[in-house]
């Protein structure tokens, strides 16, 4: 079965995000792990955990996809965002244990004038500074649509990075259909190449997972634009053959397309249906 989902609020705690996926037909979703554009975070409720893992196992929910805030910039110039960055990977990487084996997205920051070598070697550096043995949580980076200094527009500046990880085990990718197409990959027309060359370049093995949203801009844009499932310029039928290819049709799909509770459930259950 289709493993699908989007993003839900988490301020409900866990068991309210999980109820809330069952009633959008999802099962999977996505979370921030503390406000979007700050550092707080919440309190962990234990007993809130255990009833939500409950009911996760009794609905078929798994293999959740947290992202970290959009605040974290393990590669900024400024020493102090780099540092408190860090310190909010730290803190996130501890806090997922209490959902053992799920997935924590983040983007891999701007290098903000730097020089994307700079960048990149500041993000392996926090990475193998913040990982540890015993984590159960895979790690992912995402593909970038390739905006300002981000870094993660094309799968080598990612393979550079996941290459010098020390434990290469616990670190992924997340591929954001909207951000590769933005990027200049196209995946209407050349979709198994682009499979292909992530294969050749990182290798399928370490992909997780996939944000799927359709982009409000053509090919190559580097705009970062997402549109609802086949309102743009992807389309509704390229982002099928997205969620049936083989390579790609067991991952979980995290839909971050601009919509609210009847959109989503209108998607999820249009995807089901691919």
């Amino acid at each position: 079965m289709l493993r699908i989902g989007c993003h839900l609020p988490s301020s409900k705690g866990y068991l309210a995000m999980g109820k809330h996926a069952v009633k959008l037909g999802a099962n999977t979703f996505a979370f921030f792990t503390r406000n979007p554009r700050g550092g707080a975070a919440k309190p962990i409720d234990e007993m809130d955990v255990k009833a939500f893992l409950d009911y996760a196992k009794a609905h078929d929910i798994d293999r959740l996809v947290a992202h970290a805030p959009y605040t974290m910039n393990l590669c900024s110039a400024k020493p102090e965002i780099r540092q408190f960055g860090k310190e909010m990977l730290q803190d996130d990487l501890r806090r997922m244990e209490y959902t053992p084996n799920q997935y924590y997205n983040f983007h891999p920051g701007s290098h903000t004038g730097q020089g994307v070598e700079t960048g990149i070697r500041q993000i392996i550096d926090a990475l193998n500074e913040s990982l540890f043995p015993e984590q159960s949580t895979t790690v992912l980076l995402e593909t970038m649509a390739g905006k300002g200094s981000e870094i993660g527009r094309s799968f080598e500046e990612l393979h550079e990075i996941l290459d010098s990880i020390t434990l290469s085990e616990k670190i992924g990718v997340c591929l954001d259909t909207c951000h590769i197409w933005e990027g200049g990959y196209d995946i209407i027309h050349n979709l198994d190449d682009v499979l292909n060359e992530f294969d050749h370049i990182i290798g399928l093995s370490r992909l997780y997972a996939v944000h799927l949203n359709d982009s409000m801009n053509p090919l190559s844009a580097h705009k970062d634009r997402h549109q609802k499932i086949g309102q743009g310029q992807i389309g509704a039928e390229a982002l099928r053959h997205v969620v049936t290819h083989p390579v790609l049709r067991d991952l979980p799909f995290i839909l971050e397309t601009p919509n609210d509770d009847e959109g989503y459930a209108a998607e999820i259950a249009l995807l089901r249906k691919a």
